[in-house]
């Protein structure tokens, strides 16, 4: 049976892996639903019960998607999802935030919808509006709890004074961030304030977008519509010296005997108690090699060899587009 972790301090439990659903519709490559469907299925199966989508991913058929898949299945499934990125419907390509109250409510409605359920387990603020206090985004988030329309609140990608005054205004029981071996800045300021204010964290992409899998070898080995094209860390001179990185991790799981995703999540895994990752795929195949990463126990050596060979500051190029990063972490 899978072990669990909580996610903060309000009563949240999760699996201690949970599964990412937002490629299953959007961003790297084809599309499968039935494939999809059938790794939520089995993902369940093998006792993840934290699933994560938004309402951006598509936009919209995402949460369709998982809800279709958890249909008649709704029972012990953490159900998250997340509002606040705004995609313009002329150009999807273009990003905006919203968090004022009026659009919290009605973001909450629409994912209520096309979840097809009735309450909604852990609902984050995608990223955060710095033309709206969080206090009234945060509050308006709160009255839904009052209502019975979501249990649990989370924040993604917010800085530390962000997160004081969230929890402030209503307690947050987890922080969503991109964290991995390639991706370690929240342990500067988010993860210290997390720990001191008992609030679960969430990491996405604990796989750097499937580059710590180490099947991606050439930058033509991602689709023409594959999102990862327009990130800074896939492309030029970066990839090279990435792709480096990759290797001498991929090299060491190798030693022990792991494939380089299943070692990288293990990483992330030892990273405490109160993280939980959920790496994202739409293959069967690849869940349960994730999923088997439970089973691996890296010692104290191991951990100083993997800092040693993936030193703060080794990964070239931003997380995202310039236009992007913009949002992070305010």
């Amino acid at each position: 049976m899978m072990r669990q972790r909580p996610l903060g301090e309000q009563g949240l439990v999760v699996s201690e892996i949970g599964l990412g659903c937002m490629g299953m519709s959007e961003f790297y490559g084809t599309r499968d639903d039935a494939e999809s469907t059938a790794t939520i299925h089995r993902a369940l199966e093998l006792g993840v019960t934290l699933l994560d989508t938004a309402d951006v991913y598509g936009p919209y058929t995402n949460e369709e998607l998982v809800g279709r898949a958890i249909e008649g299945r709704r029972a012990g499934v953490i159900l998250a999802t997340k509002f606040g990125i705004v995609r313009d419907d002329e150009d999807p390509t273009k990003r905006s935030v919203n968090g004022r109250p009026e659009y919290v409510r009605a973001s909450c409605e629409n994912s209520l919808r096309r979840l097809g359920v009735e309450t909604i387990d852990l609902f984050y603020q995608h990223r955060v509006d710095p033309d709206v206090p969080i206090e009234e985004t945060i509050g308006a988030m709160g009255r839904l709890i009052e209502e019975g329309k979501v249990r649990y609140l989370g924040l993604s990608e917010a800085g530390a004074e962000t997160i004081r005054r969230a929890h402030a205004t209503h307690p947050v029981s987890a922080l969503q961030s991109e964290y991995s071996l390639w991706s370690r800045d929240p342990e500067d300021d988010v993860l210290p304030v997390c720990r001191e204010l008992g609030i679960g964290f969430v990491a996405y992409s604990p796989l750097g977008r499937g580059f710590l899998a180490g099947e991606i070898k050439k930058f033509d080995d991602l689709a023409a519509d594959d999102y990862r094209r327009q990130s800074p860390r896939f492309q030029g001179e970066n990839f090279q010296r990435n792709l480096d990185l990759v290797k001498r991790i991929g090299d060491m799981a190798a030693e022990k005997g792991y494939q380089p995703a299943q070692f990288a999540l293990a990483w992330v895994l030892s990273r405490g108690e109160e993280i939980v990752p959920i790496p994202g795929t739409k293959r069967r195949k690849y869940l349960e090699e994730n999923v088997a990463a439970l089973d691996i126990e890296l010692t104290a050596d191991d951990l100083r060899r993997i800092d040693e060979l993936t030193p703060r500051g080794v990964v070239a190029g931003d997380r995202y587009p310039k236009a992007m990063m913009a949002f992070i972490n305010r």
